[in-house]
């Protein structure tokens, strides 16, 4: 293993260290950031994000609202519930834990939810503002990888930066931040023909596509970043990403860690989205 580990559980805490500070300066303001997490169904991973959301907002200093509702609640429900919180002052920040049992249509929730209350930026019109890179909010999952390619030292500006996967979560916003940051990328995706010759021009890797040990060594240039979105598990039922992270360990410069790499920055982002929400309220 040659390549440097970029350890999320580090950067997400030195993060968190300066989020704590910040939020004990809005108490003396008389502000306390708010979040209200809505949970539909009994997913069992979906549970295990809430519950680590709800310890991150304990550990900061964050108002938090829970609410479990049962997997047979209708739409009407659901936007009904969304419209109150819209209303809370207490609340900045509205997350809605996708995914959603299938008779519910996500896409109506997330644009009912107040666009200066999505701290998930999934709203058509935040989307919009980081297009056009004049953002309130960075999507979570994309705004946590930018903080640890930053933690590498690696400068972003001039790199050929390849994406493996075309989600509205993490691929497409994770092309505008790097192009923000004057990256030169390219978009890979089910239908990109002779993959491993785009991967192995890339600087900075970021694979984003759901299928366990999906990149291998040879898919990987020499001293490349490489950062594993991915989130499986394996034959053996071990928890894995999409990169052969032992193989490609020994390729790479540097490499995020399945679990303990993009994961434990999603959350903090979210927190971080919640704050800036209450500063703007």
């Amino acid at each position: 293993m040659k390549a440097m580990l970029i350890d999320g559980k580090a950067v997400s805490a030195s993060l968190r260290e300066a989020m704590k500070a910040e939020v004990e300066e809005l108490a003396e303001q008389g502000i306390t950031p708010g979040l209200a997490v809505v949970l539909v169904g009994d997913d069992p991973a979906s549970q295990v994000y809430v519950r680590n959301k709800e310890k991150g907002c304990e550990e900061l200093g964050i108002y938090s609202e829970k609410y479990e509702l049962p997997a047979a609640t209708t739409q009407r429900e659901l936007m009904d519930l969304v419209e109150t919180l819209n209303k809370k002052p207490d609340i900045d920040g509205i997350l809605v834990q996708l995914p959603l049992p299938d008779h519910l249509d996500s896409n109506a929730v997330i644009e009912a939810i107040s666009p200066d209350k999505d701290v998930d930026a999934f709203h058509a019109s935040n989307v919009g503002r980081i297009m056009l890179g004049d953002y309130r909010f960075l999507p979570c999952t994309p705004a946590g990888i930018m903080e640890l390619i930053h933690s590498t030292g690696i400068e972003v500006e001039g790199k050929e930066c390849v994406i493996v996967g075309r989600s509205n979560i993490v691929g497409k916003p994770m092309a505008m931040l790097l192009l923000h940051e004057n990256g030169t990328v390219t978009v890979c995706h089910s239908r990109t023909k002779n993959l491993a010759e785009v991967t192995r021009r890339a600087d900075i890797l970021v694979a984003a596509v759901g299928k366990p040990n999906f990149i291998t060594a040879e898919m990987v240039k020499e001293g490349a970043v490489v950062i594993d979105v991915g989130m499986n598990r394996d034959g053996n039922g071990k928890l894995c990403g999409d990169v052969d992270f032992e193989a490609v360990g020994e390729v790479a410069g540097a490499i995020t860690p399945v679990p303990g790499g993009v994961g434990p920055m999603t959350i903090t982002m979210l927190l971080k989205n919640t704050i800036t929400a209450a500063k703007k309220q």
